[in-house]
Formats: C-alpha cells, structure tokens, sequence
C-alpha cells in the first residue's frame, strides 16, 4: 500500500486520472460482458458505465490538483518558516550575544567601582539576567545543527542518559538510574539534548531541601521509554497548558525555551515526550523507536 501510494504521489493529476479512467473503463467492459453472458444487461448500460467512470475522473482531477496545490503552499510556507527560524536563530545568537558580551564587560567594571551594597544587588541582577539570555542562546543552537530529515543511526539510549548525568552538577541531589545493559534507539547524537535537558531541569531546577531523581529505561517491543521523575516544583499549570495545546498565545506562553526544544526535538526523532507534573514533582517520559544493536558497537 505504501508503495502504491508513493507511486501515485509522483505522477501529476492527469497521469493519475488517465490511469483510473482506463481501469475504470476496462472494469466497465468486464462486468457488463459478464452480465450480457447471462442475457441481463441493455446494450446502453455500458455508455452510462463510461459516462459514470469519466465524471468521476473529472472529480478525481479536481480533487488531485487542488490537494498538490495545497502540498506546494504548505511546503513553500514551511522552507520560509524555516528559513526565518534559522535567521533568527542565527542573529540572536550572534548578535544579541555579542551586545550581552558589552553588558556582562561593564557589569564587570562597575561592580568593581561600586560600594554601596544596593547597586551592588542591581548589578547582580543585571548579571545573572545576562546570563540566563546567553544560556538561551546556547539551547537555540540546536535549532541551526538539527537536521529535518528522520534520522537512520541508532543510538544507546544508556550511554546517553549516564552522559547526560554526568555533565550536570548534581550538588547533593539523589540521582537513582535503573536501566538495562543497553537500549538501542534509532536516533542520532542530536537526542543528547532533550535527554541532557531532561536532567538539568530535573537536578538544578529543584530548589527542594532533599532533592530526588529516578530516572528508569523501560523497552517494551518496538518503542523505548525513558522516564525521569523528581520531587521538585514542577511544571506551573500555565506552560504545561501551553505544551499540551502545541502553540503560544499573548496570554498564555512558556517561561523557558528548554521544553519546547525537549518536545520539538524529540519529535525530530521519531519520538514522543509527556510531562506529568503535581504538587510533588514531575515525571517526564522520552519515549522513542527501538532499533537492534550494531554488529560491532563501540562501547
């Protein structure tokens, strides 16, 4: 059926409508031959038949045409969007990092010439304000490297998560991992960062006096389940309404870049995320196609 499908996309509409109209008129034929062997067809049932075959296949033109007209505005407008994201992507990161560069330079100098304590609290502000658009800038550079295409490598999605662990400075926090020996995934090096974002919101994001994260690698036939749970805040019921509802609107947005790029990239996968957040922390499931193991996997 895929094979069919894929056949008929890459034929234009007439081509499409010729080839129904002919099977259509040598289905015609076969059945009213077959009922004139029994004596219980009109000679003029078959000119209604052909009639009936070509009307369809001028509605069967329309249709096909107006769908490839809309395929073409739907992937013009998205190599523009993309085209946009990227620009965009690229100037915040360069440019709008290089003027923060200037700020966090005089920050620098000033807290150095100040003494009284307030403005020593303002340029504190000043400062972490710099660095958390800076540590934005970071994340959107995943935006300029993903590839649009599904990826075809496989990946150790337990070698991942232990690599993720141990870029974060876990300051005290309880980090239990329960996992197989090996969960191979079909995905490419770009899922290091939902994965590594999973666990830094997870880690430094829990302002709790005793911090706890479980993270549990489940493989359950074709698909493989990365859960990570803490006991921290968790998501406010506004973002998580945002990223259950897939858009942003003036009222309603994320406070943090770092979800939607868990989610989108993700989905670039091939795979899904869910957040379950309460009043007692968060459980966030990665959850991704398996694939067999390499003959000859570097370990």
């Amino acid at each position: 059926m895929k094979y069919i499908s894929e056949l008929l996309y890459g034929r234009s509409a007439a081509a499409v409508t010729a080839v129904y109209i002919c099977l259509g008129a040598l289905s015609a034929v076969a059945v009213n031959f077959a009922l004139a062997s029994t004596g219980r067809v009109a000679p003029t049932r078959l000119v209604g038949d052909w009639l009936i075959v070509v009307g369809s296949g001028g509605i069967l033109y329309g249709a096909v045409t107006h769908h490839r007209r809309e395929a073409e505005t739907a992937r013009r407008d998205l190599e523009t969007t993309n085209q946009q994201l990227q620009v965009l992507s690229r100037v915040f990161r360069h440019n709008v990092r290089n003027d923060l560069n200037v700020i966090q330079g005089y920050t620098d100098l000033l807290a150095d010439r100040v003494e009284d304590d307030r403005s020593r609290e303002c340029l504190e502000t000043v400062r972490e304000t710099t660095d958390d658009i800076v540590a934005i800038s970071e994340k959107l550079r995943v935006i300029e490297d993903a590839s649009p295409e599904r990826p075809d490598g496989r990946v150790d999605l337990v070698d991942a998560v232990h690599e993720a662990i141990d870029a974060v400075d876990a300051g005290g926090a309880a980090v239990t991992v329960e996992t197989p020996p090996e969960a191979w995934i079909r995905a490419d090096d770009s899922v290091e960062f939902p994965i590594g974002e999973v666990f830094e919101n997870a880690i430094t994001h829990n302002d709790g006096e005793t911090r706890r994260v479980e993270a549990t690698i489940r493989e359950n036939g074709t698909t493989t389940c990365l859960e990570v749970t803490d006991n921290g805040p968790g998501i406010p019921p506004d973002e998580r309404a945002v990223l259950q509802a897939e858009e942003e609107t003036p009222l309603s947005h994320a406070s943090s870049i770092g979800l939607w790029l868990v989610k989108w990239m993700c989905e670039t996968q091939g795979g899904t995320v869910r957040f379950d957040a309460t009043n007692d922390g968060t459980t966030v499931r990665l959850r991704f196609e398996s694939a067999s193991p390499p003959a000859n996997p570097a370990r």
